[in-house]
């Protein structure tokens, strides 16, 4: 089957969306928010227009949900080393790594739809988070379950070594060096959950 000049494979439901939404990915990354229009993605994903448009009406809901799916696919492992520390210094690794990976090309790919749609990074975050606990929100609880710490602290504490590592991505636009990541968790994490004693709680 073809629409005009390009073949549709037939694909239906969730096989579809996800051909659908992995091609808007390599599109994005390809051809910038300029390039990604629903007609591109379309080509790219060999998919009928109107099959897209009846999904997403817009670009910009179509970018949504191409952030969206590529944040469940790339969801940062929760690591279980046996400790709180193991685990936050584990976790940061992992994010530094995959996140360094694309936080520059996103940035300068998405120029155009800051500019266009009034976007912010807050809000394409909070699209690429997936839903459910965070993996901050759960090594947090093992470390309760485990003793290491008396209760859960604040979730602006939870969530503080990854907030602290995002803005080192977008501001070098490369990878933290470990010795950042050991000192956003030796010296600003762990003594504030753990207190000046170093104790639990």
């Amino acid at each position: 089957m073809s629409f005009k000049g390009v073949t549709v494979q037939r694909r239906r439901g969730a096989a579809l969306e996800a051909a659908i939404l992995d091609a808007g990915w390599d599109q994005l990354l390809e051809a910038g928010y300029e390039g990604f229009t629903i007609d591109a993605v379309a080509t790219r994903a060999q998919a009928a227009r109107s099959v897209l448009y009846r999904r997403w009406p817009s670009r910009l809901e179509l970018l949504k949900a191409v952030v969206r799916r590529r944040g469940e696919i790339d969801r940062v492992p929760v690591p279980d080393t046996g400790s709180l520390r193991g685990d936050v210094l584990a976790l940061l690794a992992e994010f530094n790594k995959r996140r360094a990976r694309t936080v520059g090309l996103l940035a300068a790919r998405l120029g155009a739809y800051f500019d266009e749609a009034r976007g912010s990074l807050q809000e394409l975050r909070d699209l690429f988070v997936a839903e459910g606990p965070t993996a901050m929100e759960t090594i947090v609880a093992r470390a309760v379950d485990r003793g290491e710490l008396r209760e859960v602290p604040s979730a602006r504490v939870v969530s503080l070594p990854v907030d602290l590592v995002r803005p080192e991505l977008l501001r070098t636009m490369s990878a933290v060096p470990p010795d950042t990541i050991r000192e956003i968790v030796d010296d600003i994490f762990l003594p504030l959950v753990r207190g000046p004693s170093g104790s639990a709680g």
